[in-house]
């Protein structure tokens, strides 16, 4: 979890798990440890790729806000599924009382002297979660696969008179 003044921002990695053609999301939980409003703003290395909602918003003073980011189907698999793709989490001390239609792109500007937390998420693709199998181990039928036929193609328990 990382632990800046304003927000706790939970998870660190941003974890997908990875499947071709499927459209996938992760949550992100922001947790307010002020007593102030505080405002936020997600940027993302790779923004035609990733749906943010809500992307800009208000976290109330010691309350949490839940984020949700959506990977857009992908067509192809990365290679070594590795992921270079990161956000950036700004977030900033808000008026008493802001609302989202408050927050203006000005309040991140650190050049104007704005004391603005940043938080960085990187992408990881995990192995997406394995279907169970619908053959059981040791069949009802009590037959294994390899009892039935002997390696010459015949069936060791039939003679031919």
């Amino acid at each position: 979890m990382s632990t800046g003044q304003l927000l706790s921002i939970e998870p660190q990695e941003l974890q997908f798990p990875f499947e071709l053609r499927k459209q996938i999301s992760c949550s992100l939980n922001l947790s307010n440890k002020t007593d102030n409003y505080v405002a936020f703003k997600v940027k993302t290395t790779n923004p035609k790729k990733y749906c943010v909602r809500p992307n800009t918003g208000v976290v109330l003073p010691r309350s949490t806000c839940n984020v949700v980011v959506t990977m857009q189907a992908q067509k192809e698999a990365p290679t070594d599924m590795q992921c270079k793709d990161k956000f950036l989490l700004q977030s900033v001390v808000a008026s008493p009382g802001a609302t989202p239609k408050d927050i203006m792109a000005e309040m991140f500007n650190k050049e104007s002297g704005h004391n603005v937390e940043e938080c960085k998420l990187r992408v990881v693709y995990v192995a997406p979660p394995r279907p169970p199998s619908p053959v059981r181990e040791g069949s009802e039928e009590g037959s294994s696969p390899t009892a039935s036929v002997s390696d010459n193609g015949k069936d060791p328990h039939f003679q031919a008179n």
